[in-house]
């Protein structure tokens, strides 16, 4: 069986034994707002050669109190979702991919083509005690305006490492479009040796110019105050709890393990624009994601290491399943 397979299996098993809830509990307001600083990056990996394909992701976001959302989007939020604690949250975010092997000055028809990507994202979020609903609107650029190629390798030569040297076969520049909707739900799983445990099965679709996806997860948590959060946030497609989080103990902390399966029908990295020609491979059109760490909140601040390990994005992939580290640090003001 290969792994969406049964990550999709594992996953949707469970959103189908979620209990049908007519009314949900409301959190109480949280007044503060939130910063976080996310990076992403292959250097921290367990395979070679490092710092390829999904090379780095860096992100800042922004996330509101529950107390100041305007009206419009209050409005918007309770015809999608009914009653919630809504809050909205905006990001920037870079994000950069290479091909394999990163020396060579042309186009490798078998590998992953250069791109670069910058967003803007702006999200309305609304919780209950046992649900998270997103809805992403991310508008940007693909391609040498991204910046990408220009970040990579100033920070390379400042850590005298080579440049990558096939910027120049990048994507061209396209704007990027996309919306996504996601709802993740929190279902207590019961105690062991005094911890609390739970699941956090996930639904989310995205659409647009830049990728159209279904993605499907589960994450399973073990630790304390495990209703402080939703999971740890990770950048889209990542199988992300989000920003927002709100102790609920001194000290919170937990140990997770997450699976998702995404069934991929277009994506502009790998694929280049509609309609346009450039370089391109052939897509795997089910990718799935295996993603483990720990998350630790305390003085108002959370800290989340993750290790997220990926399963072939296109035909002619080579290297096995392709792994990077993820770390963020949010404080709450």
């Amino acid at each position: 069986m290969r792994m969406m397979n049964l990550t999709t299996a594992v996953a949707l098993a469970t959103v189908v034994m979620l209990p049908a809830v007519s009314a949900m509990a409301q959190p109480a307001p949280d007044p503060a707002s939130i910063w976080t600083l996310q990076d992403e990056n292959a250097s921290v990996s367990a395979t070679k050669p490092k710092d390829h394909m999904y090379t780095n992701g860096f992100r800042v976001a922004w996330t509101s109190p529950s107390t100041v959302v305007p009206d419009i989007f209050a409005k918007l939020g309770n015809s999608l979702w009914g009653s919630g604690l809504q809050r909205v949250s905006v990001d920037v975010s870079q994000q950069m991919y290479t091909p394999r092997f990163t020396q060579r000055t042309t186009a490798d028809p078998l590998d992953r083509p250069y791109a670069g990507v910058l967003l803007g994202n702006f999200s309305l979020l609304s919780d209950t005690d046992d649900t998270r609903s997103v809805l992403t609107l991310s508008l940007g650029v693909v391609g040498p305006d991204s910046g990408a190629a220009e970040t990579q390798n100033d920070f390379h030569r400042m850590i005298r490492k080579a440049p990558a040297m096939g910027w120049n076969c990048e994507i061209p520049n396209t704007a990027a479009v996309e919306v996504l909707h996601e709802r993740t739900w929190r279902l207590p799983t019961g105690t062991i040796a005094g911890l609390e445990t739970d699941v956090l099965p996930s639904l989310a679709a995205g659409v647009g110019d830049l990728r159209d996806y279904v993605q499907t997860g589960v994450t399973f948590r073990v630790g304390q105050g495990l209703n402080s959060d939703f999971g740890v946030p990770r950048p889209r497609p990542g199988l992300s709890g989000g920003d927002a989080y709100t102790p609920t103990r001194r000290l919170a902390w937990y140990a997770f393990l997450g699976v998702d399966g995404q069934a991929v029908a277009y994506d502009l990295l790998l694929q280049s624009a509609p309609f346009r020609s450039g370089p391109s491979v052939s897509p795997v059109w089910d990718v799935a994601e295996v993603q483990g760490g720990v998350a630790v909140m305390a003085f108002g601040m959370r800290l989340t290491l993750a290790y997220v390990a990926q399963t072939p994005e296109f035909r002619s992939q080579t290297g096995g399943m392709h792994q990077f580290a993820s770390i963020s640090l949010s404080v709450r003001f």
